[in-house]
């Protein structure tokens, strides 16, 4: 049988089989093109593109050509695992490339491992008689063709590289196999011309394919990433002058909210850039919400960045939801402005791909763990500046453990990384810096901005005029309530941020019923409700709200962080004083729309309901007060949070930051009643970094060793409450359509999907999933979604079963809630 017999893939109807060996030419082909702007030499460059050819030498099988034609299992192993059991084999032909044959076993699984994990090692000679007698010839044709167009190939690294190479090699040949195994980019070639002419046709199709896909680099600016009539302020100021060092850089910009960081990030990320650090940014965000609010900030900056227009994605499970998002997915690359191709938008591991990519920190996290295709995630970060925003809200241990990896993943292969935050404690930012492979700053300075390990900046002057906010403590929840009342009455922008979304409902109708025009915001809204609370907030406490608008927003962590939000007057249940911190930067916060003298009130004040910390009688401290919020938090850190901030009595933002951080995570005498909260918190912190480290992927072992990558594997990116996803539907004529749509789509599902705690839930009598109006629905759901996701019909009068109602002004109510 000839070479160019061997078939790639299915013919489509009527057509023509494109071989398996020009799919293995086509795929070094985009591989080549992906690999051309790194510095690297020419002989790893050639490997690499080598490497990638050779991905699919397991296709010269009767065992693939029989499954591809008659349908027939691959009973010894399927065509990628073949071509490991090939290239072992033909390893003494492979000779040139690496020295030590470990090492070449070792790459060898990492060029077969790019369907999502490594190949399963089985007998390979089981393998290789499986594949037939004339597949093993042309096997090896095919190998030694290859070889000959890039005969320069060679990994030319230490022998201590390999493992770092073969968790990133795959993610380069994944990408490059979806792209050129796409009949759009690459449609099926008749067998007839040799290897080096079609390789000369199959450049000009990958160079096409990159471009088209939107995976193609533009040139990095060297003008002002902000518009020259902007006017700077210090952070940003500080991002424009500070030394980077040789190599890979971590920079941490600490600064109070509203102080201009993302500028400053990007500002410092174009420098990095220029300097060879980096090929494109990956904002990486605690939430989809915070996520969505960076690229409707971001979006109009980032094309500074580049000579041309970059390619821009969203990544994460519901982007397809953002209105901005969507305006700029189209079929190719835009050249007047940043967008999106349909290709990077279908995926959310390929929006990763993205010359620029925002999206949920778990996106990156990803890349750290044995998931499938987690290696793809690794590749298309490696070349990017990963900035990670809010990061003092990823300070559990669990995932303080995962974004360390994440650190140390991303530099050991020359990836640098930019950390925004406005309250993030010293010890977690030392243990990042030291994660990172660099001395952590001894300087106590706030606001600072450092290259860990290399230099620093500070006595930046501050850039609120608010001045201090003075904290007062109110004792119980009527004295909250009767403040708000009056507020309102005053015509004031009103907050009461509650812990405790049962909570914050009870607050709502107790304004309400004082004849209190009062909105509500939390997360246990369906979203397409919850989008429209967070459009009405915006409009009524936004940046560019009415000066006195006379209402009060009672909601939940929510408002920490997504929303430009500006209050007058601010209620808080107690929280550990980086939540308080975070809360107080909604207060006063556009200082030149509405400056003091325009306000209702005289100055900004946090009011804190909160017990008393110097009387603690029991563990019931702080549930006598705040119900179900005193179990948001450890008890001991809202007791310490107490302590620090009624001592202070304000927050003296920038000035006294740092200190009122560390006293409260860890100043004062734990009253002897709550010592257990201390214990019980510190002991499930070793539990949590004991479980990230077990899951965590091994960086001393290659590709191979590693363990995971089962379908059904669960890795988790952050723990916490379990979960569980409701989706909710309305009875019409044609049966059960989504809550606020007329057909069933991802969107309208997703728009209509709603989340509360899993334990709460378990022990209601929901829907019954086998009845027929919801089987009709579901059974076109992929499979997995199937099981993940509950469809919950919806009366007229909001019940859904027994102990469970939904109500679009309210949320969802479970009945034990109160």
């Amino acid at each position: 049988m000839a070479l160019l017999d061997w078939p790639g893939k299915s013919a489509p109807e009527g057509g023509i089989e494109h071989p398996a060996f020009y799919h293995m030419i086509d795929v070094a082909a985009v591989a080549e093109c992906l690999l051309g702007a790194l510095s690297i030499s020419v002989e790893r460059k050639a490997f690499y593109v080598l490497a990638a050819g050779l991905h699919d030498l397991g296709k010269i099988s009767a065992s693939f050509r029989d499954m591809l034609g008659e349908g027939k299992p691959q009973s010894a192993g399927r065509h990628w695992e073949v071509t490991e059991a090939f290239l072992c084999e033909f390893d003494r032909h492979l000779a040139s490339i690496a020295e030590d044959v470990s090492c070449r076993h070792d790459l060898y699984a990492a060029i077969a491992g790019h369907h999502g994990r490594p190949p399963v090692q089985e007998s390979f000679d089981r393998m290789i008689r499986a594949a037939g007698r004339e597949a093993k010839p042309d096997a090896l044709a095919a190998l030694k063709a290859l070889i000959a167009l890039w005969p320069e190939a060679c990994f030319d690294l230490p022998g201590d590289e390999v493992a770092a190479q073969t968790w990133w090699l795959p993610g380069l040949i994944a990408v490059a196999d979806w792209l050129g195994s796409n009949p759009l980019y690459f449609p099926p070639v008749a067998p007839g011309p040799g290897a080096k002419d079609y390789l000369d046709v199959a450049r000009g199709k990958a160079a096409a394919a990159v471009r088209q896909a939107g995976l193609d680099l533009p040139a990095v600016s060297q003008a002002p990433v902000i518009p020259e009539d902007w006017s700077l302020r210090p952070m940003q100021q500080a991002a424009q002058v500070i030394s980077l060092p040789d190599g890979p850089a971590l920079a941490l910009i600490e600064d109070e909210t509203g102080s201009g960081k993302t500028e400053a990030a990007l500002i410092l990320a174009q420098r990095m850039m220029l300097a060879g650090k980096g090929a494109g940014l990956f904002f990486a965000l605690p939430t989809m919400a915070t996520a969505n609010a960076m690229f409707d900030r971001c979006a109009d900056l980032v094309g500074r960045l580049y000579e041309t227009a970059p390619s821009l994605a969203l990544a994460h499970g519901r982007a397809g939801l953002s209105h901005r998002f969507r305006e700029l997915i189209r079929a190719s690359r835009s050249p007047a402005q940043p967008s999106c191709t349909e290709w990077l938008a279908d995926d959310r591991r390929c929006a990763l791909l993205a010359n620029v990519g925002v999206g949920t920190v778990d996106q990156a996290l990803l890349s750290a763990l044995p998931v499938r295709h987690a290696m793809l995630r690794h590749y298309a970060l490696s070349q990017k500046i990963l900035i990670v925003d809010e990061v003092h809200e990823m300070g559990d241990p669990y995932m303080v453990e995962e974004l360390g990896h994440l650190l140390r993943l991303h530099r050991r292969m020359g990836g640098s990384a930019i950390l925004m935050t406005a309250t993030m404690p010293m010890d977690l930012r030392a243990r990042l810096c030291r994660a990172f492979g660099c001395a952590p700053p001894e300087s106590r300075a706030y606001p600072a901005l450092t290259v860990a390990g290399h230099g620093q900046i500070t006595d930046l002057p501050p850039v609120k005029t608010r001045g201090p906010v003075r904290v007062v403590r109110l004792p119980e929840r009527d004295a909250a309530l009767g403040l708000l009342q009056q507020a309102a009455a005053e015509g004031a922008a009103a907050l009461w941020v509650r812990n405790a979304v049962d909570d914050a409902i009870d607050a709502v109708q107790a304004l309400r019923a004082r004849g209190v025009d009062a909105g509500l915001l939390h997360a246990r809204f369906a979203l397409c409700d919850r989008m429209r609370h967070e459009q009405r907030a915006l409009a009524t406490f936004g940046k560019a709200r009415e000066d006195r608008p006379g209402r009060v927003l009672v909601a939940t962590q929510v408002v920490e962080s997504s929303l430009d939000l500006d209050f007058d007057v601010m209620v808080s249940d107690l929280a550990p004083i980086p939540a308080l911190v975070q809360r107080a930067g909604r207060l006063w916060r556009h200082m030149d729309r509405r400056p003091a003298g325009g306000r209702p009130c005289a100055a900004p004040v946090l009011h804190v309901v909160s017990p008393d910390p110097g009387d603690v009688a029991d563990r019931l401290w702080l549930r006598r007060v705040l119900d179900r919020g005193a179990f948001t938090y450890s008890l001991d850190l809202q007791w310490r949070a107490a302590r620090a901030l009624f001592a202070a009595g304000q927050i003296d933002a920038p000035d006294g930051l740092r200190a009122l951080i560390e006293e409260g995570l860890s100043g004062g005498t734990l009253p002897e009643a709550l010592a257990q909260a201390e214990e019980d918190r510190i002991g499930q912190g070793f539990a949590q970094t004991d479980l990230a480290q077990q899951n965590l992927i091994d960086l001393s072992q290659p590709y191979r060793g590693i363990k995971g990558f089962a379908d059904d594997a669960d890795f988790p990116t952050r723990l916490g409450v379990e979960q569980r996803v409701l989706v909710l539907a309305r009875r019409a004529e044609a049966g059960l359509v989504p809550l606020d749509a007329d057909s069933w789509t991802v969107d309208s599902r997703q728009r209509s999907e709603i989340s509360a705690a899993a334990r709460r839930l378990n022990g209601l009598p929901l829907p019954d999933q086998s009845a027929p109006e919801i089987a009709a629905v579901k059974r076109d759901w992929p499979e997995w979604l199937q099981t993940r996701l509950t469809l919950c019909p919806v009366a007229e009068d909001g019940t859904i079963c027994e102990g469970l109602s939904y109500d679009p002004e309210a949320g969802l109510i479970l009945g034990s809630s109160r």
